[in-house]
This record gives C-alpha cells, structure tokens and sequence, in this order.
C-alpha cells in the first residue's frame, strides 16, 4: 500500500520494457517492437500516475498552478495527457517533431530536455527512497519533485501552446458568462414554473433542449447586456453565439413586440416542444 513501494515497481516495469526495447532489432522483428512500444505506453502512464499521488500526498501545497488548463481544448483535456507530454518530450528530444514546426521544436527542445533530466532525477532519488526510508518523504526529495511538478507544467503549457491555439483570457471570460447565464436562466425557469427542481435532479433529457432555448430569451431580453448582447461586435460575442449574430437580431426584434402573456406562453412551449 506504500507509495514509494509501488513506484519502485513502476518504476522497474518501465527499465525492463526499455531495456527490451534496445535490445531489440526493429526492422527484424517489427510487429514485437510495436507490442514493446505498447507496454512502455501503458507502464510510463502508471508511473507518472504513481508520482502524481506521491506528489499530492508530498508536496500538496507547493503544486505548480495547473490553472492554464482552462485554456486548452476540450478534447485535449484527457487523462492521459500528462503521458502524452512526456511522450512528447522524448521526441523532441531525439529531434522528431511530430505535429510541431520544426522552429517551435526547436525552441522546446531545452524545455524537454530539462523535463526529461528532471524526471530521470526524481525517479533515481525515489527509487533509492523506497529502499531505504518508504515511509517519508524527506526535503532532498521534496525539492526535486517540487522542482520536476514545475517543468513539467511549463512544458506542458508551451507545447500546447506551439500546437494549438490557446483561449484567450477574453474567450475564457466570456465563456464564464455564458455559464452564468444559463444558472440564472435556470433559476428563472424554476421560479417561474417553467421547470422543475425534480427535472434537474433526474437529469430530464428534454433539459438539454428547454435550457438553451429559454437562454437565448434571456440573454436578449431579461440580462441583454450579458454575452448575447447585441451591442458588441460578432467578433466580440462568445464563439457560440457570434455565427448567429443576425439571427439573434431578428429573433430580438420579434420578442420585443410581445406582450407579457404571449411571451410567457412563448416559453412555455419551448419547455415542451421537440
């Protein structure tokens, strides 16, 4: 059940896979160096998952900020991303760019081999930790893990950032009040009638068309200086809404020449049409 108990084993699975695949001859035997390539993949994610415990349970308190995640792309925000990066790091190492230019991997290459150097230090000072004292962590270690939990997010971040564009503070705010939005649409809808708390809590389906609806309503005539507000530039407005700029507008114009009852039965059968 110790920590550094099962990173020692970690951490021997990863040089037994290594030292099998030197020791293999790729163009001889390609189908068993693809088998090996696939077992380091497997035994390296369990061993950075093993040092990320480690690091919770050690140094929980001195974490590198991860706040930049908020940034990325919702498909690169996957669990084994943080493999992905050290993969990532071996490449550009070895000079093999992948899907970077070959000038950003080239500036990246010092960023990975400090990653990978650090990494080779944590991984010989916890292995000699779990052989002597498994039970405690002490300050040698925890400044060599403080130090790796910070290039690794550095590095993290800049790859990311040389493959993909990054949100903007801009885009991540104006995200931010399309979530407020749709709360306060909610809250409305529950206040009025339109929905009830028993449809939230059992995750009705039907929610999942009644609430966007309800906050293009809203957005436009009860908080229409939110994100939908058609005062700013399409350019201006969330990614979501910006297409539809025109749209919205003549759907604006015709919600202004309801009354209060034909607006009210107006979303009400948003509640209830497919």
């Amino acid at each position: 059940p110790r920590l550094l108990s099962q990173f020692f084993f970690a951490d021997e699975r990863v040089t037994r896979v290594v030292a099998e695949i030197n020791g293999l001859d790729a163009e001889l035997d390609p189908q068993q160096y693809l088998v090996l390539l696939n077992q380091l993949h497997f035994s390296q994610a369990h061993l950075l998952a093993v040092l990320e415990r480690i690091m919770e349970e050690c140094i929980p308190t001195q974490r590198h900020s991860r706040d930049y995640l908020v940034k990325f792309p919702e498909e690169l925000l996957v669990d084994n991303l943080g493999n992905h990066m050290l993969f990532a790091a071996e490449c550009l190492l070895a000079g093999t760019f992948l899907e970077l230019e070959e000038s950003d991997g080239a500036q990246l290459r010092p960023q990975a081999r400090n990653l990978l150097c650090s990494l080779e230090l944590v991984r010989t000072v916890l292995r000699e930790q779990s052989l002597s004292q498994p039970n405690s962590y002490p300050e040698p270690v925890r400044a060599v893990l403080i130090q790796f939990d910070r290039l690794f997010a550095e590095f993290e971040l800049s790859y990311v950032s040389s493959l993909v564009a990054v949100k903007s503070p801009d885009e991540i705010y104006r995200q931010q009040e399309i979530i407020v939005l749709f709360c306060e649409t909610v809250e409305r809808a529950l206040h009025l009638g339109y929905l009830t708390q028993e449809m939230i809590d059992g995750y009705e389906p039907l929610l999942m068309f009644t609430i966007p609806r309800l906050a293009i309503i809203s957005g436009l005539l009860i908080y229409p200086e939110g994100p939908l507000s058609l005062d700013r530039r399409p350019e201006e407005m969330s990614r979501v809404f910006s297409p539809f700029y025109n749209l919205l507008k003549k759907i604006r114009d015709l919600l202004w020449v309801l009354s209060a009852e034909e607006l009210c039965l107006l979303e009400r059968s948003l509640c209830t049409a497919e």
